[in-house]
């Protein structure tokens, strides 16, 4: 029996399913937990089917997260979609259910539940929800396409990352064929408000870049403070850095209300995720996240990055 008709088969089995993700959600977050909600609501309409957790003000456009009771985990099947590691797990209720299914394509560093599906090799979870629709005939709502479909592009930033398999666009071009507002997607994903574009202006003059590549920025919350952002708004300039044709790697370091930094690090070739790993983080090999708690640990942070191109240890 394979993962995903054991998947299907626990579905069957409960009347209540509440469906999670991870915290500071991306597309592919969203996408893959409503999208696996509505492919559910369709397929199986006498059954309650919610989905929990905070609503992200700059991805509400995709969907909105419903209101979660205590009452409704007595008996409840609990599925988890895109996140790692526990700690990550937007809503910690999550293990107050009958029964616990994780759905991810991260590296499988915690492997929580009591039914694990792990790609790492796919994209995407939503192209994880996406192939156990067609694989088990469940049909799929212009609704639920238009969350998959979104989550796809947002994980593949927009088919240029290196996971971006024949596979991926296989289902992409499955998922095209129903119809949904193909270009409200796009517009929504390529647009950002006036705020967020003299923040990345603000990116390109202040990026120290290393002789060898390796390039950083930190963002205050004082700086945050005086130009009216937030946390949230500072993940639409995380590729910035990338466009530039010197930088091999980066990291971009956001202070939190409580002093800590938020540390997101990508890279074009060369992994990170052991580097996010150090600092109460993980990721893909090319897209990851850390935490810091100084401005020491910031240093010893951009340290490591910049070993990992001159090759020193």
């Amino acid at each position: 029996m394979t993962i995903q008709t054991q998947i299907l088969q626990k579905i069957k089995e409960y009347d209540t399913i509440i469906i999670h993700r991870h915290m500071r959600p991306d597309p592919d977050a969203i996408g893959s937990q409503v999208g696996l909600q509505k492919l559910l609501q369709h397929n199986f309409p006498d059954k309650h089917i919610l989905a929990t957790g905070y609503n992200e003000p700059t991805l509400t456009w995709l969907a909105q997260m419903d209101q979660v009771t205590d009452k409704d985990y007595e008996g409840a099947l609990v599925i988890v979609c895109d996140t790692a590691n526990t700690p990550r797990i937007d809503d910690a209720r999550y293990s107050s259910g009958d029964f616990l299914i994780k759905i991810d394509h991260h590296p499988n560093d915690d492997s929580y539940g009591d039914l694990m599906w792990v790609d790492t090799k796919s994209s995407s979870t939503c192209e994880l929800i996406a192939l156990f629709a067609f694989e088990n005939d469940l049909k799929v709502t212009e609704t639920t396409a238009r969350l998959l479909y979104a989550g796809i592009v947002g994980d593949t930033g927009r088919f240029l990352y290196p996971a971006t398999t024949s596979r991926t666009f296989a289902i992409a071009s499955k998922l095209r064929e129903i119809p949904f507002d193909f270009a409200e997607i796009a517009r929504k994903m390529d647009s950002f408000s006036y705020k967020i574009a003299k923040l990345q202006g603000y990116i390109y003059d202040h990026l120290e870049v290393d002789e060898n590549g390796a390039a950083r920025i930190v963002l205050t919350q004082e700086f945050l403070q005086t130009k009216g952002l937030t946390d949230a708004d500072t993940s639409a300039i995380v590729a910035a850095p990338g466009r530039i044709e010197d930088v091999k790697l980066w990291g971009i370091f956001v202070e939190q209300t409580d002093g800590h930094y938020r540390v997101r690090l990508r890279s074009k070739s060369i992994p990170i995720n052991e580097v996010a790993k150090k600092h109460n983080g993980g990721g893909h090999p090319l897209a990851s996240g850390a935490n810091s708690y100084s401005k020491q640990e910031n240093e010893t942070i951009y340290q490591e990055l910049q070993a990992l191109i001159s090759g020193k240890k």
